[in-house]
């Protein structure tokens, strides 16, 4: 637990990075948990960027900046108010003891401005700073706008819409900055600098948010049971687990498919899932991946994981497939070292019902699954989704993908052991099998729609201008 440096708790500014906000309560929840920080809302959070909190030290929100993705920094708030004279007032009447520390001759600073959801150019961030006239703070140190040791941080903040900005802004923010959160894992971890990457490789942010959300921590074991191009395997063991992986695709282990790039016509012979790991000097943390059909028994019963982070395929770029055959295979001594099984339609109803059964099976209790599952929009009901009745689902977060198809991220933790007689219950809502099918006759029915709207504009561009060639009668 993070040290508490008094007894006062103290106020922190979250702000976050306006993009996937359905993510957001889910990750910061999973992160409060696993680095076990004592954190209270100022204000219920909303889908505005910008969250109140107290909590007991800096310490605190140091940790969670050092994990989070979605956080763009912290900021110890001095100051925040509605209208601008309220927070100079605020502002003034500060207590001595909060920014004395940080305004020092031998301290250096910057005065940094920022209008969220209005656009200023430079010379108007500077003319805030000059009609704001902070000058009753006693700032002594030298300017330093590269590297200053204190960031003051000033927020207007103008509201969700950027085509409809109003005249004053919503709210305003004064304060010390902290320090930044995680966001600059998504270039590190850019796919467009990994040396392995598939058609379906998840994007960086994505994948370390999945982390998170898994409670992710040193010395964890963490499966992926959909390995592919590995890409979930890079953020755990970035937070200190050992990951391994299965896939049923033997090609797509072994680097033999087609590379996705398009400049690249043949796949690097060192192309492989520990590859990426070395690249980001993470092949310690890599224990092995393996071909294998999820569907079937692979592991000892005592075997026990801390997280399953996996994305399973959807059916549509990649198929869903499992080992079996309507025939009965026939199959010689002399075949079988080299013999690739058959493979049938793996539906997501089975595909979620044995992957929760066997995260119910392996995680160890707390463990979580992280998993995404295909929707169409007009078919979800959060009662339909996939349940068992060892794992709890904790948070379930909708990233849209189009006006109809979004995919949610469930994270189940495992509250209780499975008996025998949980073994293969079904846990899959009829309402949400057959994705792949549901997905291209859904698009085949928009085709027809938009070909309909199509033929009826043509039609009525034709009437209007037969209307318009037939001169009416004149009255004179």
């Amino acid at each position: 637990m993070c040290a508490i440096a008094s007894n006062i708790w103290q106020r922190y500014l979250l702000w976050f990075a306006h993009d996937l906000v359905d993510f957001r309560m889910a990750e910061i929840k999973s992160l409060i948990s696993v680095l076990d920080i004592n954190m209270r809302w100022v204000e219920e959070p909303a889908d505005h960027p910008f969250w109140i909190v107290e909590v007991p030290s800096e310490e605190c929100v140091k940790k969670l900046a050092s994990r989070s993705i979605s956080l763009r920094g912290v900021i110890e708030l001095w100051a925040h108010s509605n209208n601008i004279s309220t927070l100079h007032q605020q502002l003034k009447a500060l207590n001595p003891n909060v920014y004395q520390p940080y305004l020092q001759p031998h301290l250096s600073f910057k005065v940094e401005v920022e209008t969220f959801s209005n656009h200023l150019s430079l010379p108007e961030l500077v003319d805030k700073i000059e009609v704001q006239s902070f000058s009753y703070l006693p700032i002594v140190g030298p300017v330093n706008l590269k590297n200053p040791d204190v960031k003051l941080w000033f927020m207007e903040y103008y509201g969700l819409e950027p085509n409809n900005i109003p005249e004053l802004p919503y709210q305003y923010y004064f304060g010390r900055w902290i320090t930044d959160g995680q966001r600059h894992l998504m270039k590190k971890f850019s796919l467009k600098t990994r040396k392995f990457i598939g058609n379906t490789s998840m994007d960086a942010q994505i994948s370390v948010l999945m982390a998170n959300q898994g409670k992710v921590k040193p010395g964890d074991l963490v499966l992926d049971p959909f390995v592919g191009t590995g890409s979930l395997l890079v953020p755990a063991a970035h937070f200190g687990a050992y990951v391994l992986g299965t896939d049923i695709d033997y090609l797509i282990l072994h680097a033999k498919t087609r590379p996705s790039r398009i400049q690249q016509k043949v796949r690097a012979s060192d192309e492989s899932i520990q590859a990426n790991l070395r690249q980001y000097g993470l092949e310690n943390q890599y224990i092995d991946v393996v071909v294998a059909d999820s569907s079937l028994p692979l592991w000892v019963k005592e075997f026990e994981l801390d997280a399953i982070i996996t994305d399973p395929p959807y059916g549509i770029r990649e198929p869903t497939e499992r080992v079996g055959t309507h025939k009965v295979p026939q199959i010689t001594e002399q075949q079988a070292p080299t013999h690739i099984p058959s493979k049938i339609d793996y539906g997501h109803d089975h595909l979620y019902q044995d992957l929760l059964n066997f995260a119910a099976k392996h995680l160890k209790l707390g463990g979580r699954l992280v998993t995404f599952i295909p929707i169409l929009r007009e078919l979800y009901n959060e009662e339909n989704m996939p349940k068992h009745p060892c794992l709890e689902l904790v948070a379930n977060s909708e990233q849209v993908l189009s006006a109809y198809v979004c995919r949610r991220l469930l994270t189940y933790e495992k509250v209780s052991r499975p008996s025998d007689c949980m073994a293969g219950e079904r846990t899959f809502d009829p309402s949400l099998e057959n994705f792949r099918d549901k997905y291209f006759n859904h698009c085949e029915d928009s085709r027809q729609v938009r070909r309909q709207k199509h033929y009826s504009n043509i039609g009525l561009r034709d009437s209007n201008s037969k209307t318009d060639r037939i001169a009416p009668e004149s009255d004179t």
